[in-house]
């Protein structure tokens, strides 16, 4: 964390008083802005080099693919490694792409094949960053000032947004796409002496502190039993399949149906920019008259209006004004699943489970814009816009009722679970370890007990347990048994500083049906041979 004093947060533009966050965060819109000039020279050379719709939508589709393949790993290793370092290791790998692309084009060797290979390197890049840029912020400013500085990151990348495409299309109408590579080349040149400069404090060695694989099967196991996550990451997934067909085919949109050159094609795409910063600013207002799914449904409306529009090859001036419109539906779509994403996850897995979000959010864009060039192809231009905008509608109407989750549950670490007592010490290696919690309960109880201990379940598995069971006393109806696994005893005392206070709640709930003056016994048995095996086969209980 920041050493900076807690104090109270100073407003919106608070965190720019931080000297450190203020310097990272001019770098990280320069950069995103030479991101942006890039994307658009890489987007308008395509349509030069082929008039194959699936080609173009390639590029697309090699830019977030390697997201949706790498963000989990990505997030572990934010967690891991040194940030700062992570970091500029990164940049200098996106520059390198960005100079590849300038000598490429400069000596007239650029092909669609070389174009769309350095474009999923690029993604890389871009995959391995997302994850340890957002997880810094918290290390940049006081935790009063910790929503606005990442409200601040939002505004910046939409100010990027706003100015690279329309500075890339300026760039590429006037001068060429050489010139274009070389301004990215020249932000990364930024982003790695603001990281230079920032003397980031050495990370405090924790004996429990997770190794890769550790907290990569963390990470998959608290995704796979958190039902709230499951219900963001579907309703992510079916938004942005379908709305992937505007960004997948803007660039023949714009060539063809509007017969715009490279420089109205930077304006589309700024515009769209614009329209995100005039959402933010309405986002205020829109959340106090519509709840999450309203906000989705606002989402889906606007870029339904955008498709159909667009599919009717408007006026040059009315397409800008759709861009417009469509910036402001994908920020409140972005923005609103997002939130409620951040809102369903404890501090402890928040990086590993946004990967996930962002690995769906980023593999639907990838399946949709692969799978909507392929329309295009067969159908045109025109009628894949419609289909998109005809099926985004249908989908929205009918996934409005699986309704996101509140997220309005206690996520913060409750620490009441007393520390377990061991003799001799117990190595930190040694497992699987199977905790047995013996509870006695009125036979009467029974069936709203289990309904309880079940709910509870769910939270043991999120912190760390592969299995979990209630079992009966043969011998005594009355003596129940709830029991877990853990993979090891490292991962058991990492799993007493996750449990949440919500799940104490639960824990309370269930514990209202134990009888007797003695609180329920707690045995923990551990592999005798001292050896790590692999957990066994996940089961429900």
């Amino acid at each position: 964390m920041s050493s900076e004093k807690p104090r109270a947060s100073g407003g919106s533009f608070a965190p720019l008083a931080q000297p450190v966050f203020a310097v990272l965060w001019a770098a990280a819109v320069l950069g995103n802005t030479g991101s942006f000039i890039r994307d658009v020279a890489s987007s308008w050379m395509v349509t030069e080099l082929s008039a194959n719709p699936t080609a173009v939508a390639l590029i697309q589709t090699a830019a977030t693919l390697p997201i949706f393949l790498l963000a989990i790993p990505a997030g572990v290793l934010s967690d891991i490694l040194d940030r700062r370092r992570f970091l500029i290791f990164i940049q200098i790998m996106l520059a390198s792409v960005s100079l590849t692309l300038l000598l490429l084009t400069r000596s007239g060797a650029l092909t669609v094949e070389y174009l769309i290979g350095m474009t999923f390197i690029g993604g890389i890049g871009a995959a391995l960053m997302g994850p340890a840029w957002q997880s810094i912020v918290p290390e940049l400013v006081p935790r009063s000032d910790l929503k606005n500085a990442v409200a601040l990151n939002s505004l910046g990348i939409n100010i990027a947004r706003a100015i690279g495409p329309a500075l890339g299309g300026v760039l590429l109408a006037n001068f060429g796409a050489s010139l274009a590579y070389g301004a990215d080349v020249l932000s990364y040149v930024f982003v790695i002496a603001a990281l230079l400069w920032w003397k980031r404090p050495a990370n405090v060695h924790d004996a429990l502190s997770e190794q890769f694989l550790g907290a990569l099967r963390a990470g998959l196991r608290f995704t796979r039993s958190s039902r709230e996550l499951h219900v963001v990451l579907l309703r992510a997934a079916v938004f942005f399949l379908f709305a992937s067909s505007v960004w997948a085919l803007l660039p023949l949109v714009a060539r063809q149906l509007l017969h715009g050159t490279a420089g109205f094609y930077g304006v589309l795409l700024g515009a769209v920019g614009a329209g995100a910063i005039v959402g933010a600013l309405l986002l205020p207002r829109l959340r106090a008259r519509f709840d999450a799914d309203g906000l989705i449904l606002v989402a889906s409306a606007c870029t339904v209006v955008v498709m159909g529009g667009l599919a009717m090859a408007p006026p040059q001036w009315l397409s800008v004004a759709l861009m417009l419109l469509l910036g402001v539906g994908w920020i409140i779509a972005l923005t609103t699943l997002n939130g409620v994403a951040q809102a369903v996850l404890p501090n402890w897995v928040r990086g590993r489970a946004l990967a996930v979000y962002l690995m769906v959010f980023n593999g639907a864009m990838a399946a949709g814009s692969f799978g909507w060039g392929l329309v295009a192809q067969e159908v045109g231009v025109p009628r894949a816009l419609v289909i998109g905008a005809v099926g985004l509608a249908v989908i929205a109407l009918l996934f409005h009722r699986v309704r996101l989750p509140t997220g309005e549950a206690d996520l913060q670490a409750s620490n009441h679970w007393p520390e377990p007592l061991t003799s001799p010490e117990v190595s930190h290696d040694r497992g699987p370890v199977m905790i047995l919690i013996e509870y006695r309960v009125a036979t009467e109880d029974h069936a709203a007990f289990q309904a309880a201990i079940t709910r509870l379940s769910l939270g043991r598995r999120r912190d760390g347990a592969y299995l979990w069971g209630i079992t009966e006393d043969a011998a005594d109806p009355q003596k129940l048994v709830e029991w877990f696994m853990v993979e090891s005893w490292a991962e058991h005392l990492r799993q007493h500083r996750r449990v949440s206070n919500a799940d104490a709640d639960l824990q309370s709930e269930a514990l209202q049906y134990h009888q007797g003056p003695e609180p329920p016994v707690v045995r923990h048995f551990i592999t005798m041979d001292g050896k790590r095996h692999a957990p066994l086969q996940h089961v429900h209980a």
